[in-house]
């Protein structure tokens, strides 16, 4: 860490600390969660501007089950950024082009260029986990995508990207809780699908492939870190935490001034009237 310290952000608030493991960490206030997130999403512009400022790539992959709170974490860390800077690759199924392609062939398509910041909603491990368990892929190009994944990753870290891996962990009783409130709620019932349910069915699965998932990818190199999602806020502040602790950096943020005297027009402009012009109507 950098001159942007996080520690300064109030680590016991932001931390889950079971009583013993398997025991689900308590909710954190509003107040609190609100106070703490305004603060580390300061450092995330300091981080930001220092990516920028030193030309590196940056790649953060999101995993976990469905409604684990990936999408929520990226959201808080992204809306303070710059998009122009940090960017979100969620992409839909492959095209059947794609499907002829080298695997990794339309991920590597979104790497970073300098000074840039990619979040994976969802990546290359598609193959290991979801496709995997609802038999989207063979078993052949499972245990390829084992032998592969390891060394790309290798390669990404050799050419100079700063690749960080979080899977987010979320119990049966939370997930059948929040695909409920996505169902109940109509500005969140796109988000529940077929295939969540058929995924709910497959828990084990899941697991399961998870878990040798991790035997082949959690390397010294490129380890996975796995974030405690039964509670939501909790969930996000941990891992914003840990993402700022990941990359040292300075503040390069620019100085704040005061605005000059805005130059008086020269140029005789008018306004047109306002009866001229067709405004949206002002229903609020």
């Amino acid at each position: 860490m950098g001159k942007g310290d996080t520690k300064k952000a109030s680590k016991d608030s932001c931390h889950a600390e079971l009583e013993a493991p398997g025991t689900k960490p308590k909710k954190i206030d509003r107040e609190t969660y609100y106070a703490e997130l305004e603060k580390l999403q300061v450092e995330l512009v300091k981080l930001q501007e220092w990516v920028k400022h030193e030309g590196l790539r940056v790649v953060v992959i999101f995993e976990g089950r469905d409604a684990a709170g990936k999408g929520g974490a990226i959201k808080r860390i992204t809306e303070a950024l710059n998009p122009r800077v940090c960017r979100v690759v969620a992409l839909p199924a492959p095209t059947e082009r794609e499907d002829t392609q080298w695997y990794f062939q339309r991920y590597v398509q979104q790497l970073p260029a300098a000074g840039e910041i990619v979040l994976f909603d969802r990546s290359w491990y598609n193959r290991a986990v979801v496709e995997r368990v609802m038999d989207w892929s063979t078993e052949a190009e499972v245990q390829e995508f084992f032998r592969d994944c390891p060394e790309f990753e290798r390669m990404l870290k050799r050419s100079g990207i700063i690749l960080i891996k979080y899977w987010f962990s979320i119990s049966d009783d939370e997930q059948d809780r929040r695909f409920q409130e996505r169902i109940d709620d109509p500005l969140r019932r796109w988000k529940f699908s077929d295939t969540d349910l058929q995924g709910r069915d497959r828990w084990e699965g899941f697991s399961r492939a998870k878990d040798e998932m991790f035997k082949y990818t959690d390397t010294k190199e490129s380890p996975w870190w796995v974030v405690e999602g039964d509670v939501k806020k909790r969930a996000r502040l941990n891992c914003i935490h840990h993402l700022l602790q990941q990359i040292p950096y300075e503040d390069v943020l620019p100085k704040p001034f005061k605005l000059p005297a805005r130059k008086k027009s020269t140029g005789g402009y008018v306004r047109p009237p306002i009866d001229s012009q067709t405004y949206v109507p002002e229903v609020y």
